[in-house]
């Protein structure tokens, strides 16, 4: 760093002296510039072109008559979902790639580096739920795509070789991942009403040949995952960047409360056995234990069935679902406790019986501290501000967390709305986080 000459400090200054001072301070200010120059990242994908792409897709799936803000409906398996796929690996060609469709019906594509290296994996999906948004899983399959593209227009290559993959049925639960993981589904399974087996074939899988689709442990370098948010924590923060911790676990339960069934008009209320009544309660205390200690856990009862769900009749029977999500799995086993010890109380005071049966658990897949840090190394070089922060839903970056290290990026979802044509994710965020990505996959292709 240049530094004031000791004449200047002394404060005797002649002519020549103020030259002098001034070519050094000159020269100084030209090496700074210069090593900036050579530190700063100067590859950057083509936003325009990302955005293309994006409206592009949003074509297959759009409501009849609609524009990009009715979003779209690109259900697995779907002919909207076969055309958005065509769509893709016909971008994929345009980048100098060359499609192939595993028997899971994944689509891959690689750019070559050294045979020797393993590979790095980045992507995402482009199906959608019904009436969903056009940024869900889109963005990180587009921007890998877009990546590939910008790589060949300013003719870089990679020591490792590069692999985009595109997943199958994300929305249905993580289907081509999972099978990529090594877990074999059911294929009388259906899935918007198309068996599982029927939709692979359609989309150009082979359900007979599902094991030559699995991944094996540790052959890739890494796996990157670029996706929106779905929440509102970076939009409220005013932060481009999100470097995810980890994908939480996830618990799901069976709660069944009966009660008795009566007449209405006739049974008095200090005599009911009301079920629907029990289950206000216990809705109500996973509420309270869910917030009574900080912390980014949820739980949720979305789903109510009441029996025999008359007008006229005391309810008998109510059958609903409970799920708790954290990245601690044994802070969700002390929160399920306190839940089972107040639905015990409830059963009591409304002479009722309560069973919660545990029917599923998604363990946490934790991201990789290396390419965290490479994430916001990436970040900081593109002068952007990150925040670390966990993924409260499931992405396919959670399988392949099974099978190597994972990281993955989020960028601001407006308003925290997602799973809605009102899904929205600002350009220039879009474009920040592919480049960010970007210089993810060349850090890690270095480190």
């Amino acid at each position: 760093m240049w530094r004031f000459p000791s004449y200047i400090i002394r404060g005797v200054l002649t002519r020549r002296e103020l030259l002098s001072g001034l070519i050094a301070a000159s020269a100084a200010a030209s090496l700074a510039d210069l090593s900036f120059a050579q530190d700063a990242p100067a590859v950057r994908i083509n936003a325009a072109r990302l955005r293309q792409s994006l409206e592009g897709l949003s074509v297959y799936g759009r409501p009849a008559g609609g524009s990009f803000a009715d979003g779209v409906s690109r259900v697995a398996y779907s002919d909207a979902d076969v055309a958005g796929r065509k769509y893709a690996m016909d971008l994929m060609r345009a980048a100098g790639l060359d499609p192939r469709i595993d028997t899971a019906g994944n689509i891959t594509a690689v750019r070559q580096g050294s045979p020797s290296l393993k590979p790095i994996l980045f992507g995402s999906h482009i199906d959608s739920v019904p009436s969903g948004g056009n940024f869900d899983g889109d963005l990180g399959s587009l921007a890998a795509i877009e990546i590939m593209h910008t790589l060949k227009d300013h003719n870089l290559t990679t020591r490792h070789p590069l692999q985009v993959v595109i997943w199958e049925n994300e929305e249905g639960g993580l289907v081509g991942s999972r099978i990529a993981a090594g877990e074999s589904p059911d294929p009388a399974r259906q899935y918007n009403g198309i068996r599982l087996a029927d939709g692979l074939r359609k989309i150009g899988g082979d359900p007979g040949k599902l094991d030559q689709a699995r991944i094996a442990p540790g052959s890739f370098r890494c796996y990157l995952e670029l996706h929106i948010e779905q929440g509102g924590n970076l939009d409220k923060a005013g932060i481009p960047i999100g470097v995810v911790e980890g994908i939480v676990s996830i618990d799901e339960y069976a709660v069944e409360i009966r009660g008795f069934a009566n007449h209405a008009g006739t049974t008095p209320m200090p005599e009911r056995h009301n079920a629907l009544l029990a289950a206000a309660k216990l809705i109500e205390a996973v509420q309270q234990v869910v917030t009574r200690e900080p912390g980014r856990q949820v739980g949720t009862v979305g789903h109510l069935e009441v029996y025999p769900n008359a007008t006229n009749v005391v309810p008998g029977l109510v059958k609903h679902s409970l799920e708790l999500r954290d990245l601690s799995p044994e802070k969700l086993a002390r929160l399920a406790e306190q839940i089972r010890r107040q639905a015990q109380q409830i059963a009591r005071e409304t002479k009722t019986e309560i069973t919660i049966r545990h029917l599923e658990n998604d363990p946490p897949a934790m991201a990789n501290p290396q390419i965290q840090a490479q994430i916001e190394a990436a970040a900081a070089g593109l002068g952007l501000k990150t925040m670390r922060l966990p993924s409260g839903a499931g992405h396919d970056a959670q399988m392949m967390a099974k099978l190597g290290p994972m990281g993955m990026i989020f960028v601001p979802s407006v308003g925290g709305i997602s799973h809605s044509p009102k899904e929205f994710t600002r350009w220039p965020d879009c474009a920040n986080g592919a480049n960010v990505l970007l210089h993810t996959i060349l850090r890690m292709d270095k480190a």
